[in-house]
């Protein structure tokens, strides 16, 4: 048993930080405040000839196309291969989404047993490995945040001919004008961020519960 749990702890920690950058990606792909905050940034409007309206037509249209059941995008702004690459974008999008859901239901199943069944016995448990999982997480953001700063470039492109099958992310018409190179830079950052942000309240908020339930102790003693 004592083997058990400490193997379900440890597995708590490693899934903390994918549930929380995980589900950073998906609001950021939701989010249609980033995508207008990349179009003004880098000035879409100008690049592509499109209205502002239509920018953010086409910035709804992505993100209720990612959430439907539609195989490919209907915009006729695209081209068959932009279409295509849209497809497989999708593909790993609803990865993601089933990713942060298988690790949202163990989180939360190890924490309602902790928390419930083995009551406060086990609460400083829950809240170490709450610690020591936002701690895993702020490392790894530390680690793709330096990644990202010392090559970008060569980092976005690993990752393209990791995940997609074919070139087509590198077609040219309005997707590379609609989202370019400096577009991803903020998106990452942005899940970077958001995840950081995460892991520090929910370390804080445990590190508190430890730290007030220390004192306690050694004020009843």
């Amino acid at each position: 048993m004592r083997i058990l749990g400490i193997t379900a702890k440890c597995l708590f920690m490693v899934c903390l930080p994918v549930l929380l950058l995980t589900a950073s990606i998906a609001v950021a792909a939701n989010s249609l405040w980033l995508y207008q905050y990349g179009f003004e940034r880098y000035d879409v409007s100008r690049t592509t000839g499109l209205t502002e309206i239509e920018l953010e037509d086409v910035a709804t249209g992505l993100i209720s196309y990612f959430n439907s059941d539609e195989e490919y995008v209907s915009l006729e702004l695209f081209t068959q291969e932009e279409v295509i690459h849209f497809r497989d974008v999708k593909g790993l999008i609803w990865l993601d989404y089933w990713v942060a859901l298988g690790t949202l239901i163990y989180v939360l199943v190890y924490a309602g047993l902790n928390l419930f069944w083995r009551k406060r016995k086990y609460w400083r448990q829950l809240a170490w490995g709450v610690v020591g999982g936002s701690g895993f997480t702020l490392a790894l953001m530390l680690m793709l945040g330096l990644g990202t700063l010392l090559g970008f470039d060569q980092l976005w492109l690993q990752f393209h001919l990791l995940f997609f099958s074919n070139e087509f992310w590198s077609a040219e018409g309005y997707m590379l004008m609609l989202f370019p190179g400096d577009f991803w830079y903020d998106a990452i950052l942005f899940c970077a961020l958001a995840t950081v942000g995460l892991a520090i309240i929910l370390g804080g908020l445990a590190g508190g519960y430890l730290y007030f339930k220390r004192n306690y102790i050694h004020r009843l003693d």
